[in-house]
């Protein structure tokens, strides 16, 4: 009697074991089990709400095929991971394959096969399984068992250097908290195998993302590391500027090392990995911010389709907009940074609420079109029952702040402050709105203060 895939699925849908074994050796083992035990997306617990998941969609595209060669079979893995998640296996299949022929390109080496494979291997198995497709997931665990046979880790107490980075990477775009657990990941690998630049290049930068890093800049230990790893990768732009920023952190005059950076980053391909984003920080903080908007704008000319450069140069104006503070800047000046915002909401469609945040802000800076800042918190307002708690938290606090500075309605935005804070979700936006709460309170002049304490006593119990 032949089976369907459908009814596979269906079966193990029912069931927490699979009534299925892939050979006689494995009769005692579930198709479950041996899939839980795999390396690879899917049991990695890389967790976001799908908000996030499009943010994330949109972070990958950004790199581009060129600049992010060296991780581009990771990438695509994590690509085809999160469209699984947000919903399209098809779309999923695409881009595993294209790792699989990503990684074995940039391995160049005689055999087609490799431990690099091992992780794309265990994301087809589970697809395959997620699918119904008994076939295929059992020939993707017995890919990663001849490879396991074939590739021992060099430590057999740890996993193989390979793994080890390829979870490092993936971990790294999960928040602060993977980051952490990323940097012993890019540790394992590197002691285990430390001829491979790129780790020692990914594994700085991760450790640069932990400190502040335009403040306080790096330890003397992360800084001797951050020099070494661009000594031996000196074509990484993206290293070389996280590179100054912490010598300017250090008190070092980087304004002409800066501009030649500038022009060598202004040759390169567009990518979020080309160095443009860090080093338009690097102009803003040490150089000036007209300098910033000078370069953004270059780079605009040179490549004006770029959404990711709209978006880069969006930020620059945001910034030098809500640098003049309590006094309306220039109305081309708003003009511009709304123009520039509006766009990128439309090229970023999934994935741009806090741009549209930032946009109705934009508008209460604006000298003709401050209503506008109203309708789009209506707007977004009207569909807050859609989202997901931590980006109605956000929308909350801006409400709120909104209420606060440009409506002077202070017993409506402190209602708001409360809605965020209630809702148990950890984020910045909840720590803020409790720590303006605290403060309301404190100050002791609010009709509102008793309410506020009791408020804040029920939310500590």
């Amino acid at each position: 009697m032949v089976v369907s895939s459908a009814e596979i699925a269906r079966s193990l849908e029912q069931s927490n074991e699979s009534p299925y074994t892939f050979s006689a050796k494995r009769t005692q083992t579930t198709w479950k089990t041996e899939l839980e035990s795999l390396q690879c997306h899917f049991t990695w617990k890389l967790n976001l709400q799908r908000s996030k998941l499009f943010l994330l969609r949109d972070q990958l595209e950004d790199i581009g095929v060129v600049e992010g060669y060296k991780w581009l079979g990771h990438i695509y893995n994590l690509q085809g991971y999160v469209r699984y998640r947000l919903g399209s296996s098809k779309d999923a299949l695409a881009f595993f394959s294209m790792a699989a022929e990503a990684l074995r390109q940039m391995r160049n080496t005689v055999s087609e096969e490799g431990p690099w494979l091992a992780v794309n291997y265990g994301n087809l198995a589970w697809l395959h399984y997620r699918m119904g497709e008994a076939t295929q997931c059992q020939t993707y665990l017995s890919k990663v068992d001849n490879l396991r046979t074939e590739y021992p880790s060099p430590c057999p107490e740890e996993l193989h250097p390979e793994i080890c980075a390829e979870k490092a990477w993936a971990l790294m775009k999960f928040g602060k908290d993977n980051t952490l657990v990323a940097l012993q990941y890019f540790q394992r690998a590197i002691r285990m195998q430390p001829d491979m630049i790129e780790w020692h290049s990914s594994h700085v930068l991760a450790l640069a993302s932990t400190s502040k890093l335009y403040q306080s800049g790096l330890d003397g230990n992360a800084f001797e590391k951050l020099k070494v790893a661009k000594k031996h990768d000196p074509n990484n732009l993206y290293l070389a500027t996280i590179y100054l920023a912490a010598c300017a952190a250090r008190g070092r005059r980087i304004e002409g090392e800066a501009r030649q950076l500038a022009k060598e980053i202004l040759k390169k391909p567009v990518s979020s990995y080309s160095g443009i984003k860090p080093l338009l920080k690097v102009f803003r903080v040490y150089l000036s911010m007209d300098e910033a908007l000078d370069l953004a704008e270059e780079a605009l000319e040179r490549h004006p389709g770029e959404r990711y450069l709209k978006r880069c140069a969006a930020i620059c104006y945001k910034k030098k907009v809500f640098s003049h503070r309590d006094i309306l800047p220039e109305p081309a000046l708003v003009d511009r940074a709304v123009g520039l915002y509006r766009e990128v909401i439309l090229l970023y469609r999934q994935s741009s609420l806090k741009r549209k945040l930032t946009l109705a802000n934009l508008y209460v800076k604006s000298t003709h079109e401050q209503a506008k800042a109203a309708e789009i918190f209506e707007e977004l307002l009207l569909h807050q029952g859609e989202q997901e708690p931590g980006d109605r938290q956000m929308l909350y606090n801006y409400y709120a702040k909104y209420l606060q500075s440009a409506q002077r309605e202070r017993y409506k935005s402190i209602e708001y402050y409360m809605r965020a804070a209630a809702i148990q979700h950890p984020s910045v936006y909840r720590v803020n709105s409790i720590q303006i709460l605290e403060k309301i309170r404190e100050r002791e002049r609010n009709k509102m203060c008793r309410e506020i304490e009791e408020f804040l006593n029920n939310l500590q119990g």
